[in-house]
């Protein structure tokens, strides 16, 4: 949110694009005046897919990035149809998205603009995310039960990463 309102005072021009749940969680926190937005900049969203939870639930993370990336790519090109089709919306020139949201880099590639994607996380959780095909090749992810919080995995050292 802070690079597209340093983006916005630059003068582009923004369509910031929540997931349903996402912008719910917005107006609930902030206000419904949080997402009436300025002149060229916009708030959009975009249905996740997930269930309806209670709204102040936390939502299983890796089932909404599971969702994220298998879902979500035709309601953005959806959304991206519409504006591209609004008077008040000019050309798309770039798309900058979260890591986690790799349907933003799809739709980019479709329509033919420019993308940027932005990991939002630490180093450290980057370096994680990195060892998710070696934790799966060996059989430690995912999870097969509830048993790994008490079995001594979540203890098990990885020496395999730097």
């Amino acid at each position: 949110m802070q690079l597209a309102k340093l983006l916005h005072c630059r003068g582009f021009h923004i369509t910031f694009v929540n997931s349903e749940f996402n912008h719910k969680q917005l107006v609930r926190s902030r206000g419904e005046e949080v997402v009436k937005g300025l002149p060229d900049f916009w708030f959009e969203a975009i249905p996740d897919r997930l269930p309806p939870s209670d709204s102040d639930a936390t939502q299983c993370i890796p089932a909404l990035c599971d969702s994220t990336r298998k879902t979500c790519l035709a309601p953005f090109m959806e959304l991206l149809s519409k504006l591209n089709s609004s008077p008040q919306v000019p050309p798309f020139t770039c798309i900058v998205c979260d890591g986690i949201m790799n349907f933003g880099t799809k739709a980019a590639q479709l329509i033919g603009v420019p993308y940027v994607q932005l990991w939002m996380s630490l180093a450290v959780s980057f370096l994680g995310y990195l060892q998710y095909k070696e934790l799966a090749q060996r059989g430690i992810v995912p999870f097969k039960d509830e048993h790994f919080v008490s079995d001594g995995t979540l203890e098990m050292p990885i020496n395999w990463i730097p």
